[in-house]
Parts: structure tokens; C-alpha cells; sequence
């Protein structure tokens, strides 16, 4: 593991980020292992460096942006940080009828070049959904900021995507449990 990783990796462990247990992601895939970036967001030293190291893999990458979105409510935080950091505008989505949309008046002007940033990434859905709602207005998406890419970099997206920690921990379906996992209670975290 790169040194850069491990700081990563030791601010979720120092602020009981990472969980181990039997948790039901979003995805409804079982796991023994959860990232709940909401204990990392309440620590606003983590979260400041957190971004500050995202924003340097962003601009290594030659990403460029004039405005953040994120999805809620896991980039909700990280997102507002990165962009603060960037002096970028700051938009998030938030779920209308099961949905990801833009509300409280937030628009996109054509053109405008967009970065969608998330806390963890797993299976991609709702980077999709930012995706398509930046293309939906015209904007053209740049690029994808994630903290941790779950999927240990199997979750493909149509444009660049970076990440701080690649980590794959195995998932399963809830019909092909391992009895280890099986016999622990199940926890449903939330995102």
C-alpha cells in the first residue's frame, strides 16, 4: 500500500470509519465490511485533509472544473470541502421519487464544465445518476472525485475517475451468505 493510502486508511480507522460487522449496503449486496464516511465527517481535520488530498489526485489528473456536485447524502460533506478548497461552485443532488435530482433552484448552464465527487463508490449507481443529470442540462461532465472506490476500480464510468483508496472487500447476495457472516446480526447503516 502507498504511503498516501495508508494516511487514508488510518483516518477511517482512527475515526471508526471502516466497520467490520455484517451490513447490507446500498446496493443490497451483504458485506462484513462498511465504510460509513459519516464518523469520518464529523471530524473536520480529517475531512479538511481528506480533500486536500483528493484535490491534488484531481489536478494531477489534469481534471478541470468551475463546479463540484455531489450526490446526497454521502458526498455531501466531502464534496462542499473539496470544492471549497478549489474555489469551485458547489451543487448537490439530492432523491426525488427514488431519483437523483437538482432542487432548491440549483441549475447548470451549458457548457459549464462539472466534477461529480462521493465519499465511496461500490457499484457506481448514483455517479450515473450525476452523470446523466449534468449531460441532462447541458453540462459536460469532466470527471469523477471519490474518497474510496469500493470496487477496487471495476466500477467504470465514461469519463476519467480518480480515487484516495481502492478497496475491494467481498460482497454477497443475500442467498449466498457465508455462514461466518450468516450468523452475525445484520446492520443496515445507511449512506
Amino acid at each position: 500500500m502507498q504511503a498516501g493510502q495508508q494516511e487514508v486508511l488510518d483516518i477511517f480507522t482512527r475515526t471508526r470509519a471502516l466497520l467490520q460487522g455484517h451490513f447490507v449496503l446500498r446496493s443490497g449486496l451483504h458485506s462484513g465490511h462498511y465504510f460509513q464516511c459519516a464518523q469520518v465527517c464529523q471530524h473536520m481535520d480529517a475531512v479538511e485533509r481528506l480533500a486536500e488530498l483528493l484535490l491534488a489526485k484531481v489536478r494531477a489528473a489534469g481534471l478541470e472544473f468551475t463546479t463540484v456536485l455531489a450526490p446526497a447524502m454521502g458526498g455531501l460533506v466531502i464534496g462542499q470541502e473539496f470544492a471549497r478548497q478549489a474555489r469551485a461552485r458547489y451543487l448537490f443532488a439530492e432523491k426525488e421519487n427514488n431519483l437523483l435530482v437538482l432542487r432548491r433552484g440549483f441549475t447548470l448552464s451549458p457548457g459549464e464544465r462539472v466534477l461529480v465527487v462521493e465519499d465511496v463508490v461500490t457499484r457506481g449507481g448514483r455517479v450515473l445518476e450525476c452523470l446523466q443529470l449534468i449531460r441532462g442540462a447541458g453540462g459536460i461532465p469532466v470527471g469523477v472525485a471519490m474518497l474510496v472506490d469500493r470496487s477496487a476500480g471495476t466500477s467504470r464510468f465514461d469519463v476519467p475517475a480518480v480515487s484516495l483508496l481502492e478497496m475491494s472487500f467481498p460482497t454477497y447476495p443475500a442467498d449466498a451468505l457465508p455462514e461466518s457472516l450468516a450468523r452475525l446480526p445484520v446492520e443496515k447503516p445507511g449512506s
